[in-house]
């Protein structure tokens, strides 16, 4: 049998390491184990080990000081951690700062299996890369101080494997913050495939996002391709996930964990590479408790947490904002961009943009449409009369 890799097990319950050691062994890997995180770094002197699989709770060192050692140290080891749901948070920081993957326990040794696979043999690892090298512009501007700081996460995460769940009211760009990380990722001469989970019925939006066999159901004349499919090797933008329905929140959590799938009639998985940001205006903890979205699935994505504030939080963006789009919206229409006066800055400033971005972009449009050729500027009668009245 072919050497899968050199796996080092760390737990200080006996029994669990020698299920372990027996389980991976038959799969082909060299396996070493240690009962703390002290006889780990011991064994990590002596050898080279290309992934350690480690509890959290031990006596002495946890894991999680553990997987800082090894990635102070050895940073070409990989470490998958294994833990209870009440240390998860802890366990998606860890995967932030370097960490392979986490593990709930208990585990099911299959997925256990194929994640260690894929750890020692550099699955779905990113060619590192630095951001602001790339030669790409992020897709929105950010003047505000909080923007800068989300720009900065972007920048970080993007070329990790890391689900994104981005947050925030509807209109504030969670969208453009999916295509950010994608042009900043190492998958970007990939494709970006965006789906609507709120524009498409249960029966629908199950056949999109993992396809159909021929005959898989009435009117199936031939196969086709799910979203999934369509994205493999570049990221999926599930937009509105919080209204997706049980049935296929089950789904999603089988594709996120085994990285496979099975289309609509079909008999066999389908394998698939695919980095996920998804985008909710909802409260996805209040769904949770109130039994409408899964825990699970809810901690798979928010691996990394990107929470926009709305407009009105953030001031300094919207004069920016609005000369973009005033750029923009010209060019589509064919006119001169209008300069913005004083009086007309101080209403858009004073406005509080319930629509957000989307909003702020659908006022400038307006006013370019509605400018006669020979204006110059957008002045405040460009407006909806709601913005002045309210402003």
């Amino acid at each position: 049998m072919r050497r899968q890799g050199r796996l080092l097990v760390v737990d200080d319950e006996a029994a669990i390491r020698r299920i372990l050691e027996v389980a991976f062994t038959k799969e082909g890997f060299h396996v070493g184990s240690a009962e703390d995180a002290y006889a780990a770094l011991r064994m990590l002197e002596e050898g080279q080990w290309d992934c350690v699989l480690t509890d959290v709770t031990m006596a002495g060192m946890s894991g999680f000081e553990l997987f800082e050692r090894v990635r102070a140290r050895w940073p070409d080891t990989e470490v998958v951690i294994m833990t209870a749901y009440g240390t998860i948070p802890q366990a998606v920081d860890a995967i932030r700062k370097g960490a392979f993957e986490y593990v709930p326990k208990p585990f099911d040794l299959e997925s256990l299996k194929r994640i260690i696979r894929s750890a020692c043999q550099g699955g779905s690892k990113p060619v590192r890369r630095s951001p602001a090298s790339s030669g790409r512009r992020p897709a929105f501007l950010a003047e505000s101080p909080a923007m800068r700081a989300i720009l900065e996460e972007i920048e970080t995460v993007a070329d990790s494997r890391a689900t994104v769940l981005v947050t925030g009211e509807s209109g504030v760009g969670k969208e453009v913050v999916a295509k950010t990380i994608h042009a900043l990722s190492g998958r970007s001469d990939k494709p970006f495939v965006a789906v609507s989970c709120a524009a498409l019925p249960e029966t629908l939006l199950e056949s999109e996002l993992f396809g159909y066999e021929k005959g898989a159901f009435t009117g199936a004349q031939s196969g086709k391709p799910g979203r999934f499919e369509l994205a493999d090797g570049g990221t999926l933008f599930l937009d509105e996930i919080g209204d997706v329905p049980p049935a296929i929140q089950v789904k999603l959590l089988r594709v996120l964990q085994e990285r496979e799938f099975e289309r609509l009639g079909a008999n066999r998985p389908t394998k698939v590479d695919v980095r996920l940001v998804a985008a909710t205006n909802r409260d996805l903890r209040e769904a949770v408790e109130q039994g409408s979205f899964r825990l699970d699935l809810l901690y798979r994505l928010q691996v990394v947490e990107i929470c926009l504030p709305p407009l009105r939080e953030r001031k300094e963006d919207i004069l920016p904002l609005a000369r973009h789009f005033m750029e923009k919206c010209a060019r589509d229409n064919g006119r001169h961009p209008l300069e913005i006066p004083a009086e007309t800055e101080r209403l858009l400033l004073a406005y509080r943009w319930p629509g957000n971005v989307r909003e702020l972009e659908n006022v400038i449009e307006r006013a370019v449409v509605l400018a006669k050729r020979d204006q110059t500027q957008l002045i405040p009668q460009l407006l909806p009369p709601a913005l002045r009245s309210a402003a």
